[in-house]
């Protein structure tokens, strides 16, 4: 059955082309206009904190889109409710689209490093390319638990539209596209609350970005897992009892 679901994921976002060219094509825009600009001594520090920048925005767009906007599709179409009516596991879904994410993210993320490599000429060794990828694809989880909150509180066109409006200022408010330092006071005071500034933290710590507060970042982290897999329980329960009972 998890196989199964695996498949049908891979399929639908191959089938449903500009959806997956979109998420795969925006963030190697975002970083050719953003992460190649500077030169001069600092430059080269400055593209490696750019890719992780965008790797982490990356990661963040995709696990919201995949798990937000395709599970409110699928409630809106019933598909949930037809799934319900087979033999299949609710867990083969849920471990269906977390694979699918995963390995989207990755293509994502290699898409960037090549970006890197190729245009701004980042040279790293494989331990800072090796920490930066899996910090990224493990960090994406209390994420995919976001998506799914969205997913189950709003429906197909409210998702994409909560989807938008929670990960552009998310990442602004988090120094994703401008350094922390020069966002006005009331943002940096906002910033450590958000769930992608502690992602950026550990992405930028990896590349070499000191940073001394990595278990915190990674508690912070796992507390935002527990409290949107909760919100995504309750939501679930509600949408239950609202169509089954």
């Amino acid at each position: 059955m998890v196989a199964g679901q695996v498949q049908a994921e891979f399929r639908r976002l191959r089938r449903v082309w500009e959806f997956t060219g979109f998420g795969l094509a925006f963030p190697l825009i975002l970083y050719i206009f953003v992460g190649l600009q500077g030169s001069g001594p600092g430059a080269a520090e400055y593209h490696k904190y750019a890719l992780a920048s965008l790797c982490t925005y990356a990661v963040v767009n995709i696990a919201l889109s995949t798990f937000g906007i395709s599970v409110a599709n699928e409630r809106g179409s019933r598909m949930d409710a037809l799934l319900r009516a087979t033999p299949v596991r609710p867990l083969a879904p849920l471990i269906g689209k977390t694979v699918a994410a995963i390995a989207f993210a990755l293509a994502a993320i290699l898409l960037l490093y090549a970006a890197g490599i190729l245009l701004a000429g980042i040279s790293m060794p494989f331990e800072q390319w090796f920490t930066l990828t899996w910090r990224l694809l493990l960090a994406i989880v209390p994420f995919i638990c976001m998506g799914f909150a969205i997913g189950y509180l709003s429906g197909p066109t409210g998702a994409v539209l909560a989807v938008n409006l929670i990960l552009l200022p998310m990442s602004f408010a988090s120094g994703i596209f401008f350094p922390i330092n020069s966002l006005p006071t009331v943002i940096k005071d906002i910033a450590p609350y958000l769930p992608m500034y502690h992602l950026g933290h550990l992405a930028w710590n990896a590349v070499g970005v000191p940073y001394d507060d990595l278990w915190k970042s990674v508690l912070w982290l796992a507390g935002y897992s527990v409290l949107f897999l909760a919100i995504t329980l309750w939501a679930v329960r509600r949408e239950d009892d609202r169509r089954f009972s």
